[in-house]
């Protein structure tokens, strides 16, 4: 059984085949969706032809079933949602909103797993006595 990826609003599911399927937009208003790898530290996303992902811009990420921002609440730049693997257990996972920065951290318990190589970025922002 794969990992499921679940609103934290909602508990809708997001992941559908091998994607997370979320809505995203800009400051420019640009918007459409994005699929991205269930696998953390793959970094390869798809999107319509018509939405282009610019490197260094900033996009927010929503739910795609209850339209919720997908915000964490460590840093601006991160978005979050929760993983539950195949034994039920439930994980927060925050993700780098800029284009192109490879930063994802899995809370596990009191620990914390870093993927990509811009994972340095936000780990003094991450305090781990909130997530428990």
């Amino acid at each position: 059984m794969k990992n499921n990826f679940i609103c934290p609003r909602c508990k809708g599911y997001l992941n559908v085949g091998d994607h997370i399927i979320l809505a995203a937009d800009t400051e420019h208003k640009d918007a459409g969706l994005i699929l991205l790898s269930p696998e953390l530290g793959n970094y390869s996303i798809k999107t319509n032809s018509e939405f282009e992902i610019r490197d260094g811009e900033k996009y927010d990420f929503f739910c795609p079933v209850c339209q919720e921002k997908l915000a964490a609440n460590v840093h601006d730049n991160l978005s979050r949602i929760l993983m539950v693997d195949e034994n039920g257990k439930q994980y927060e996972i925050l993700f780098s909103k800029i284009a192109g920065e490879k930063s994802t951290y899995k809370i596990v318990g009191e620990s914390l797993e870093l993927y990509g190589e811009h994972k340095s970025n936000y780990i003094n922002f991450i305090n781990l006595s909130n997530f428990k």
